[in-house]
């Protein structure tokens, strides 16, 4: 849909003055840069939000003053957290500076919201094995990635046939957070799950071939570069999608990897199951994983890099959830 398009389903019709085809510009610079999807769906959310604040006017004929108006009122009047105001920032400083040519002045005026600093939810081992009973089937072998390697749920629903090594007993994850990869642990127990479902991923493909169907999403410029790579076995999701889908960036059909909604919905429902009180999430088990290194006595820089943080700082916080306390303190009640 073209930006007039947009504009006129979310504003009733109402479009700023002689406005251009922003959002497909956008779009366009976006993937010009190899923003992944998610990105710029979050950026062109901001944009819309935006421009409808601003209404009629165009962006191009704002400055810095309407930004931080904008941004402020995210923190007063609808209380956002510090990450979605960091969030509507620079999909704002991505439309001035990338599409519209403009530098905005350094916004200091800006109400900013307040970062809290909160600790994760974990589990014990207990209550792991608990919600792990309660899984089964291919949600069971992610959820058992997610805790046993610390993986975050994209990174286990991404997770390519190559790049899983059952020899070394190691996984590789590529194009994390960030845009880093790192090496982590692939645990032994799942190694007989992991066999069969790549079992059923190399029938899954090969019906996918007999179909004319047989190729995957390859990043960035590497279906240009190797244009057979798309077909490989080794580019296939371990975790295939059930149906064939349509692309949205390119428009061709193929089998993209499992949509993260169906681990979310298997957690939660396993936790209820298993009487949680307290909120669990596929996040948790990755919470899970680095406390419970952490508590066997694993360095905490082992941790980090386990994790793929890039601060040791960030992996610090999990210190503050081990059973003994930060230094190994033991209450005096209890002595």
């Amino acid at each position: 849909m073209s930006y007039d398009g947009e504009l006129a389903a979310i504003t009733g019709g109402v479009a700023p003055r002689g406005a251009p085809r922003l959002l497909d510009q956008v779009r366009g610079r976006l993937r010009l840069k190899h923003y992944s999807l998610r990105t710029e769906q979050a950026y062109l959310y901001w944009i819309r939000r935006y421009i409808r604040a601003w209404l009629p006017r165009h962006p191009a004929e704002l400055d810095g003053s309407a930004v931080e108006a904008f941004l402020t009122g995210l923190a007063t009047r609808d209380q956002v957290a510090a990450s979605t105001q960091n969030q509507a920032l620079a999909a704002l400083l991505f439309l001035y500076r990338e599409v519209l040519g403009i530098e905005l002045p350094w916004m200091e005026n800006v109400v900013r919201a307040k970062r809290a600093r909160r600790l994760p939810v974990v589990l014990s081992r207990a209550q792991v094995a608990r919600l792990l009973e309660r899984l089964s089937g291919r949600e069971a072998l992610m959820a058992g990635l997610l805790y046993g390697s610390g993986l975050r749920l994209m990174e286990c629903t991404r997770l390519r046939v190559k790049d899983v090594d059952l020899e070394r007993n190691e996984l590789t994850i590529r194009d994390g957070k960030g845009g880093k990869d790192r090496m982590t642990v692939l645990p032994g127990a799942l190694r007989e799950a992991l066999l069969r479902q790549l079992a059923e991923v190399r029938l899954l493909h090969a019906r996918d071939l007999a179909c004319g169907l047989g190729r995957v999403h390859l990043p960035h410029a590497l279906a240009r570069k190797y244009p057979n790579a798309a077909a490989e076995p080794g580019w296939r999701y371990v975790f295939p999608a059930t149906r064939i889908s349509v692309d949205p960036r390119d428009g061709v059909r193929r089998r993209h990897h499992i949509d993260e909604k169906v681990l979310q919905s298997a957690v939660r429902r396993a936790a209820r199951e298993a009487g949680f009180d307290k909120p669990v999430t596929p996040h948790t088990l990755r919470h899970c994983f680095a406390t419970h290194l952490l508590e066997s006595g694993a360095d905490i820089r082992t941790v980090q890099e386990l994790l793929g943080h890039k601060d040791v700082a960030t992996t610090q916080i999990y210190t503050h959830v081990l059973n003994r306390g930060a230094l190994g303190v033991l209450s005096p009640l209890d002595r």
